[in-house]
This record gives C-alpha cells, structure tokens and sequence, in this order.
C-alpha cells in the first residue's frame, strides 16, 4: 500500500517545463535591422498557457508535448485585431509564426531564453 502512495506521488509530480520563462524573439525581416520583442511563457499542468507576447496578454493559450517537442498555441490582441501565435520548442530552439489575419501578415520567427540584461531592454 506505501509503495502504492509513493508511486502515485512520484507520477503526479509535476515534471518541469523548459518552454516556461522569458523569451527573446526575434523578428527580424531578412536584410532587415534587428527587431526584438519579449514572451513570457507560463504552462500549467492542466494544460493551459499565461503570460504575454509582443506588449499584450495572451489569451486562450494552450500547450503540448509530443513527438519530441513542446508547443504552444495562443492568441494576443493589439486591439483591432487578433494575433494567433503558435511555437515549439525542440532541441533548445524555439521557432514560431504569429498571423495576423487583419493585418495580412504572418511573421516567422525563433526565440532564445532571455538574459537579465534582455529584461531591462526598451524593447523588452
């Protein structure tokens, strides 16, 4: 029976999330001067995905992992619009889209962990 309990406590640990955290993405368009901006990503065990993106919260985040990788799905607003955002993490490397159906557009991009110095950015 104890062996029981601790083999259902030690399944039920929450196991850590490498996506959860700062991040800095780069926008950047090709030939083009550096665009940053920063995400702040936190994953709940239930699923569910917080935080914000490009100055905006995200709303009806989502995450997964599976096939070797871990993804997240969200949407932000810059108020005339939605943003629909969707990335994973695989190998140590983050890479995304965000469209913007309103605005035409959809960006393709990579992020890295940020420094404490990229938090103190006017960018960030």
């Amino acid at each position: 029976m104890i062996a029981l309990a601790l083999a259902l406590a030690i399944t039920a640990a929450p196991a850590p999330q490498p996506l959860t955290g700062d991040w800095v993405v780069d926008l950047t368009p090709a030939g083009g001067k550096p665009y940053l901006k920063g995400m702040s990503l936190a994953l709940a065990q239930d699923g569910t995905l917080s935080g914000s993106f490009y100055d905006s919260t995200i709303e009806a985040g989502r995450w997964k992992t599976s096939k070797g990788r871990t993804c997240v799905s969200f949407r932000t607003t810059d108020g005339e619009g939605p943003y629909h955002t969707a990335a994973c993490l695989q190998d140590g490397v983050v890479t995304g889209q965000t469209w913007a159906e309103h605005r035409k557009f959809v960006f393709i991009w990579s992020a890295r962990k940020a420094t404490a110095e990229d938090l103190k950015a006017q960018w960030w």
